[in-house]
C-alpha cells in the first residue's frame, strides 16, 4: 500500500537542501546517483537523505534520544503509507518515489531497525547471523529501495540488492575499523576471530592483535563473493536500469582490492580512490 495522499511537491530550494544533504556526505554513491534522469536522481538523494538521517541518529545523538530519535523515523514512515501528512522535509521528499516507484514501508523500517542495532548497544564481535541480519537491514534494504528507484522490478533485481548490499556494508567494515573501533564497536564477526585466536570482543584488543589480517582477508573474500553473486544476478536485471548499481560495485570493488592489497598493516589505509580513478570507473561503467 502506497501512500494516499501525496505531500505537496517540494519547492526547488527544498529540492535543493535534499541533494546538498547528500552532497555533503562524500558518498561515492553521489556520481552513480547522477547519471539517473531527474525524477530517479532527485527519488534517490531522498532514500539517501533518509539514511543520513537514521544513521546521524544512531551515530552521533545523546544515548537518551536515539531510540525516541528513531521511533519518531517510523512514525513519518508509517504516516506515509496511511495517508498521513510528513512533517520533515525528507520525508516530503519521499513522498512521491514512495507514490511513484512503488517502494515498500517494510525496507524503511528495516533500514530504521538496523540503526537501531547500532544505537541500542555498541555493537561487537557479532556472530555472523546477526552480523548477516545487520548488513541486510543496513544496506540490502536500501538496495531493494534502489533498484525500484533504477527501474528494475524484475525478481533478479532484488537479488542484487541482497549481494550488492552485503558486498558494500562489508567492504565499509573492512575500511573503518579504526573509525567503528574510536566509538566501541567491532563489527567483525566472532566465528573469524576466534578462528585466528581472538578471543574476546574488545575492539582495541582485537584491532592490535596480529591476527587481524588474516580476520579481514576472510571476511573481504565473503565480500568477493557477494560482489560475485551481485553480478551474475545483474546479468539477469535489465541493462540500463542497472547501471548506477554497476558503478557502485565496481567503485567499492576497487576499494576492497586495494584494502587487500594494503593487507591491514595500517588500518588508517582506507583504500581511498582519487576522484579520477573514480570517474574512469564511472565512465567504464556508464558506457557499458
Amino acid at each position: 500500500m502506497v501512500s494516499a495522499v501525496l505531500a505537496e511537491p517540494l519547492q526547488p530550494a527544498e529540492r535543493e537542501q535534499v541533494r546538498s544533504r547528500v552532497a555533503a556526505s562524500g558518498t561515492s554513491f553521489y556520481w552513480a546517483m547522477r547519471l539517473l534522469p531527474r525524477e530517479r536522481r532527485e527519488a534517490m538523494y531522498a532514500v539517501y537523505a533518509f539514511c543520513r538521517e537514521v544513521d546521524d541518529i544512531a551515530d552521533d545523538a545523546p544515548p537518551a534520544e536515539r531510540a525516541p530519535g528513531l521511533e519518531a523515523w517510523r512514525r513519518e514512515i508509517t504516516a506515509l503509507y496511511h495517508g498521513g501528512e510528513p512533517r520533515h522535509l525528507v520525508g516530503r521528499a519521499l513522498a512521491g518515489p514512495i507514490a511513484r516507484y512503488g517502494l515498500r514501508r517494510d525496507d524503511f523500517l528495516a533500514v530504521i531497525d538496523g540503526m537501531a542495532m547500532d544505537s541500542a548497544r555498541d555493537i561487537r564481535a557479532p556472530s555472523l547471523a546477526e552480523l548477516d541480519l545487520y548488513c541486510d537491514r543496513v544496506a540490502s534494504a536500501v538496495g531493494r529501495l534502489s533498484v525500484r528507484i533504477f527501474g528494475a522490478y524484475v525478481p533478479a533485481a532484488d537479488l542484487v540488492a541482497h549481494h550488492l548490499g552485503r558486498a558494500l556494508q562489508l567492504t565499509n567494515i573492512l575500511r573503518d575499523l579504526a573509525e567503528d573501533g574510536a566509538r566501541g564497536r567491532l563489527y567483525l564477526p566472532q566465528e573469524l576471530l576466534e578462528r585466528h585466536g581472538i578471543a574476546g570482543g574488545d575492539p582495541a584488543t582485537a584491532l592490535a592483535d596480529p591476527g587481524l589480517p588474516l580476520v579481514c582477508h576472510d571476511l573481504a573474500e565473503v565480500a568477493r563473493g557477494h560482489f560475485a553473486a551481485a553480478a551474475a544476478a545483474m546479468r539477469r536485471c535489465p541493462r540500463r536500469a542497472m547501471r548506477p548499481a554497476r558503478i557502485m560495485g565496481a567503485v567499492y570493488r576497487a576499494i576492497l582490492d586495494r584494502l587487500v592489497a594494503a593487507g591491514w598493516r595500517d588500518l588508517a589505509e582506507r583504500g581511498s580512490l582519487s576522484k579520477g580513478a573514480k570517474l574512469r570507473l564511472v565512465l567504464r561503467h556508464a558506457l557499458w
